[in-house]
């Protein structure tokens, strides 16, 4: 799944327990008619995904819906959901990827050969 918008909020990686596990979570700002700020956390080595990532920046985050059952010292069963990125791209690079730099104007010579009566040589 992918999830597309502009980067909110960009955390500090935290470390946890003895094992050093580590997350690091962003928000994005999707851009829809009721714009929605979805949380997406990054764990162990993707957590350095978004150091090349800035506030304001949009982007495409590549996501996994992770889901886990607990139950509570009382018995009762909960449950939790998480959204994991695994891979982000920027907008930016992208759009311009696919189309080549347009000259500057100047580069053009302007066309001086025109005929008026060869201006329609459509058959129809």
């Amino acid at each position: 799944m992918e999830v597309q918008g502009k980067i909110k909020l960009i955390d500090e990686t935290k470390t946890y327990g003895n094992n050093g596990f580590r997350k690091r979570e962003m928000v994005i700002t999707t851009e829809e008619q009721y714009p929605q700020h979805i949380m997406i956390e990054f764990v162990q080595d993707k957590t350095d995904l978004l150091n090349n990532f800035q506030v304001g920046q949009n982007v495409k985050v590549s996501i996994n819906l992770r889901g886990r059952e607990w139950v509570n010292p009382q018995g009762e069963t909960k449950y939790f959901n998480s959204i994991q990125g695994w891979r982000i791209e920027s907008m930016q690079e992208e759009v311009a990827g696919d189309m080549p730099p347009m000259p500057p104007a100047d580069a053009f010579e302007p066309a001086t050969d025109l005929n008026e009566e060869d201006h329609d040589d459509l058959p129809f």
